[in-house]
């Protein structure tokens, strides 16, 4: 396997940098040995295999050439064409975007299909590989092989030619699922420097990639094909192909490294200067390797076939593919406000598919990325600055409005009562406390005026009604403003938010036992099936998403009747299964019953066996999602990767605890995967969970010790991880009663 990238303050302040002298110290362990990003380019996962570095602005990786929600990341295992490897990609999402400065070597004459597909070649999987920061190919049609690497701005390519007419293109036209080209440019800046930009129009609107290229070798003839772009009958641009020609030698290589910039061609030649002052591929492959090495290092592991190794260090590595970093080395970035701005003494970050990460991904980040999560609440308040609201699913400068809830605020609130960096609290619950009162925007207006979004009643902004998950995220979110607000003394906000966290108790119905919509007059939706996929509820049904009241578990077991009946639905979710021939809807997969571990809202209902006093089958379901549902094979993710939430929820789980509210500082206790599990902290201790005798039948927990003392209690607080505390849990084959 292979190799690595940081983040660039710590890459510039370490000399690591592919402008630098690097050296790998031998004694450290290479956990990128253990990455495979191959894991969930095949099923549902719709993750790439290319490079990056650690929530780096860069994800070069091949694209197959074809468009469909198989190939949202730019590939998909079982095809078997490359038609080019682009500079941006999205991390296991349910829309295609992105796919910006995408170049392909070829021989001449080049296999080009006049279609979707365009120039391509064949390839064979028999002559790939893949690691943390590292991506190979043979392009079988012209015998090119293809490494990739990266920095956190730049994408350095490595192409070893046969002897051959030979050549390679650059594609600024390109457009594929989502996105489509609005306007692109190309200029020559000496004999072996080309910059321009990319401008699209997609899921990011108004989307503007700037551009600058290297390359190793002056560049031969240079050809550009341009067409024109029109939109409505009125030309909008121009797309541009450009094609570089040069004679090769057999075993001849060229270098390529390409920096981007959301800011200007400026930025863009800033960032290649401050990263790859020095083409060297292997250099920056080297690079790349110290600093994937370093983030994976934060959480050691031993134990466990290699397999669980390799499926625990990419679910890791995963985890840390977004956000991502989008300012330039000199701190400016483009706004969604359409502005350039300055970000003085942090680094701005995008894509946020805060609708998924705020369960799991943000809060593990709070543990292994302190200096980022501070960076990213500072995003925050800035975006709310520039737009007048707290983001819901921002990329690339442009607020999407992707999925439901101001989930913006649990990561805020974690951060703030966890007392990690030094953003401005006021502020960023001002800004909470604004997006929550929008009232002309998603049904909020009538979530405050009814106590709950009724789904007959539409605004501008609530088109796609989700009224009953809409009411129940808004309920969470509100609850963690009170949290927020309470701790800074403000009684008044705290009041307010507190009750408003409780109208999720609005839309259930006793009579049903289950979350149920209601319409503009108070009156239950007539003919309701909790097991069936309708409207008001987001991309689930009625039974995942009874139990998203992560922040009142006991309100909602009082609610259902007691522990007794509240344990009776548990068992009737995980055993409840679809019929053989009910036609699911693609989120619907990894199903346990009801239980969908392909999408979000499931992620936290195994762990509420806790609350009702049957831990054991916590430790039961946990340890069946693991081992069935997570595996060291392309198609091994049972669901959309979402920008690391998916595997987030396995690296907690697999240490043996997980947040069921993501805002509280409590994690409930599940079923470790391996006999130990170090979590190194930033505060300079280790957090350490001992499982002895965990392997895949020892799955259940007979006692447990925290430091030595007998321990009781179903969860650990933030307050015991932080100590450097150690876990030590006594595992075995049958249910065990540790604490009741």
């Amino acid at each position: 396997m292979r190799f690595n990238t940081g983040s660039l303050c710590v890459l510039m302040t370490l000399a690591t940098a592919c402008s630098g002298t690097h050296q790998q110290n031998a004694a450290n362990e290479d956990f990128t040995q253990y990455v495979n990003p191959f894991i969930g380019t095949d099923f549902t996962g719709n993750t790439y295999p290319g490079a990056q570095a650690p929530f780096g602005m860069v994800q070069l990786s091949p694209d197959n050439g074809l468009g469909g929600w198989d190939r949202i990341a730019g590939y998909f295992y079982p095809d078997s064409t490359i038609a080019g490897f682009s500079h941006t990609h999205l991390s296991g999402t349910g829309a295609g975007d992105l796919y910006d400065i995408a170049f392909m070597p070829v021989t001449l004459p080049y296999k080009d299909d006049k279609g979707a597909l365009g120039i391509h070649s064949k390839f064979s999987h028999n002559e790939e590989t893949a690691s943390a920061g590292y991506y190979q190919v043979r392009l079988s049609d012209y015998d090119i092989n293809v490494e990739l690497t990266a920095t956190p701005h730049c994408g350095i390519q490595r192409y070893t030619f046969p002897e051959a007419s030979s050549a390679i293109v650059l594609n600024l036209a390109k457009s594929m699922n989502w996105d489509a080209t609005d306007d692109s440019h190309i200029e020559v800046v000496d004999s072996v420097t080309i910059q321009g930009y990319r401008f699209s129009e997609g899921w990011a609107r108004g989307q503007r990639v700037f551009f600058r290229t290297r390359f190793s070798q002056p560049f031969g003839k240079m050809t550009i094909d341009s067409t024109a772009i029109v939109r409505g009958g009125k030309r909008i641009g121009t797309g541009i192909v450009a094609r570089f020609d040069c004679d090769t030698k057999a075993g001849q290589q060229i270098t390529l490294a390409t920096a981007l910039s959301g800011v200007s061609m400026e930025g863009a030649a800033k960032n290649l200067a401050a990263e790859v002052s020095v083409l060297d591929f292997d250099q920056c492959l080297a690079g790349a390797k110290e600093a994937w090495n370093r983030e994976l290092g934060k959480i050691r592991i031993e134990g466990g076939d290699n397999d669980q190794r390799t499926t625990f260090y990419t679910a890791l590595y995963h985890s840390m593919l977004a956000p991502t970093l989008f300012c330039d080395v000199d701190g400016r970035y483009y706004g969604p406000d359409k502005q350039v701005h300055q970000a003085d003494g942090w680094e701005n970050y995008c894509t946020f598919s805060l609708w998924d990460t705020y369960r799991a991904a943000h809060p593990l980040f709070t543990y292994t990325q302190p200096e980022r999560t501070n960076d990213m609440v500072k995003s925050f308040i800035a975006f709310y600055e520039q737009n007048g609201r707290l983001p819901v699913w921002n990329l690339w400068g442009s607020e999407t409005d992707m999925m439901i809830g101001y989930h913006a605020v649990p990561v805020i609130a974690d951060a703030y009562l966890k007392g990690i960096g030094d953003f401005d609290a006021e502020k960023a619950l001002a800004a909470c406390v604004a997006t929550a009162n929008l009232d002309n925007y998603r049904g909020i207006g009538l979530y405050k005026k009814l106590g709950y979004i009724p789904y007959d009643q539409k605004d501008e902004y609530n088109a796609e009604n989700w009224s009953l998950s809409k009411t129940l995220e808004y309920a969470y979110d509100d609850w963690c403003i009170a949290r927020m607000a309470e701790k800074l003394g403000k009684t008044d906000i705290a009041q307010e938010f507190d009750a408003r966290a409780q109208h999720y108790k609005n839309v259930y119905n006793p009579a049903t036992s289950f979350m149920h919509p209601r319409n503009g007059k108070g009156q239950f939706m007539p003919d309701f099936q909790p097991e069936a996929y309708i409207e008001p509820i987001c991309e689930s049904n009625g039974w995942q998403y009874f139990w998203s009241v992560q922040h009142d578990v006991d309100g909602l077991i009082a609610l259902t009747g007691g522990k007794e009946r509240f344990t009776e639905k548990l068992d009737s979710m995980f055993t409840f299964h679809p019929a053989d021939d009910e036609e699911l809807p693609i989120f619907s997969t990894g199903m346990i019953g009801q239980y969908v571990h392909g999408n979000e809202p499931s992620h936290h209902v195994a762990y509420l066996y806790n609350k009702v006093g049957e831990p054991w089958k916590t430790q039961q379901y946990v340890r069946q999602i693991m081992d069935e549902l997570y595996l060291n094979t392309p198609a091994g993710l049972c669901g959309n990767e979402d920008c690391g939430q998916t595997s987030a929820w396995y690296v907690f789980s697999a240490m043996g605890f997980y947040p069921v509210n993501p805002a509280e500082g409590v994690y409930e206790i599940g079923s470790p995967l391996f006999p130990k599990a170090e979590l190194r902290l930033n505060n300079g201790k280790t957090f350490t969970v001992m499982a002895r005798n965990a392997d895949k039948a020892n799955k259940y927990i007979q006692s447990v010790t925290l430091d030595g003392k007998p321990y009781d209690k179903s969860f650990i607080t933030h307050e015991q991880i932080m100590s450097g505390a150690t876990l030590e849990l006594q595992m075995g084959a049958q249910p065990g009663k540790a604490w009741y």
